[in-house]
């Protein structure tokens, strides 16, 4: 037997996964707690974000209704899911939670998005190219069986796989 060693730390790669997993487990403890007060407000949860960990973590929930969030909605959500998380001790250490609108270029997460947005300009990145690409920018003509209707120019409407979705947002024309 030699008694060399490789060099190789796989205890990191291991750390790395558990912190990964951490951050999941956090970030569906914030969801449900969100989704939760969300609700009881008649508010939307768009999206939840955990980044970092230890002392520097970062809890982002962004919420939204049809006539537009007020920061009276931000505040009471962030005073209520705050106060359910520092009782259930779901996040340890420290957190900065911030509650905010998803802004006027929102990201398009759920099928639902795409319908609720019909007619407003959009771009999509689709992880696979379709028809040559794989950014699209155009009006959201509606979603049905797994495909986003997107309206690249009068008339021409693109269909593309909602499963390939990289990443989508709407499109606020200035």
């Amino acid at each position: 037997m030699s008694s060399q060693t490789s060099g190789r730390k796989p205890t990191f790669l291991l750390a790395a996964a558990i912190l990964a997993t951490m951050r999941e487990v956090v970030a569906s403890k914030v969801e449900e707690a969100a989704n939760r007060v969300a609700q009881s407000a008649g508010l939307e949860l768009v999206e939840v974000e955990v980044k970092g960990d230890g002392n520097a973590r970062l809890v982002r929930i962004s919420i939204d209704k049809p006539e537009g969030v007020t920061h009276a909605d931000c505040q009471f959500v962030s005073d209520k899911v705050g106060e359910i998380l520092d009782a259930d001790d779901s996040i340890p250490g420290h957190y900065t939670l911030e509650v905010s609108s998803p802004g006027v270029e929102r990201k398009l997460l759920k099928p639902q998005d795409y319908q609720r947005f019909q007619g407003k300009k959009a771009k999509i990145t689709v992880r696979e190219e379709v028809a040559g690409r794989r950014t699209w920018e155009g009006v959201l003509a509606g979603f049905a069986d797994g495909l986003i209707a997107l309206e690249t120019e009068p008339g021409e409407i693109r269909k593309l796989p909602f499963d390939q979705v990289k990443k989508a947002n709407l499109k606020f024309e200035w």
